[in-house]
């Protein structure tokens, strides 16, 4: 018999049960979370995290590569722009987003990274012929336990057997409730309308 109630197993598992997103720094040392793609295009966009006076950290999300000022500017008198151990600003960062089906949480969420190497796996991947539509595949994610420029991997496999239907549905469902990736840009929520 499971410490924890079977109806709260999920929210162990990576990404949490309520969680609507998906960084790859969350999946679990030597992990792997499976999902599937549910857009063929990602929001392409700069990342800039702020801290408010408390610590708190907050990202500032950009269309295009923004200036200082304009950084500055977005962040208003609030927030300043988060320091990196010796002291200087963190750079801005090339992301990317797109709505996912996390298979482990069984449930929509939005996968974004930042990490190069992921960033460039997944477009290696589209450019294959066989991999044309990215919609139709799933993607198994995987962490290693060192810290390493390859500590996460990407590989597309099979769609799991028996999984369209609950795929479709939950994707529906967030979509007639408004989802909206675009949102993230203007600080707003993919899953809730402003």
């Amino acid at each position: 018999m499971s410490f924890i109630p079977k109806q709260h197993s999920d929210a162990l598992k990576a990404g949490g049960s309520r969680n609507d997103y998906l960084s790859p720094s969350k999946v679990k040392a030597d992990g792997q979370v499976r999902f599937a793609i549910l857009a063929n295009e990602p929001l392409c966009y700069f990342e800039v995290w702020g801290e408010d006076e408390t610590g708190k950290g907050k990202p500032f999300r950009f269309a295009e590569e923004a200036t200082a000022d304009d950084i500055e500017q977005e962040m208003g008198a609030n927030y300043t722009r988060r320091c990196k151990d010796d002291g200087t600003e963190e750079p801005q960062k090339f992301a990317l987003a797109m709505p996912i089906y996390n298979f482990d949480v069984k449930r929509i969420q939005v996968l974004s990274m930042t990490q190069k190497g992921l960033q460039k796996e997944l477009d290696e991947i589209s450019q294959v012929e066989e991999y044309g539509d990215m919609t139709e595949w799933d993607f198994i994610m995987t962490k290693a336990a060192t810290v390493s420029p390859d500590m996460y991997g990407l590989r597309p496999v099979p769609r799991k057997k028996d999984s369209q239907a609950a795929i479709d549905a939950a994707w529906n469902e967030a979509v007639t409730n408004g989802f909206d990736i675009t949102r993230l840009l203007t600080g707003g929520h993919p899953f809730k309308a402003d």
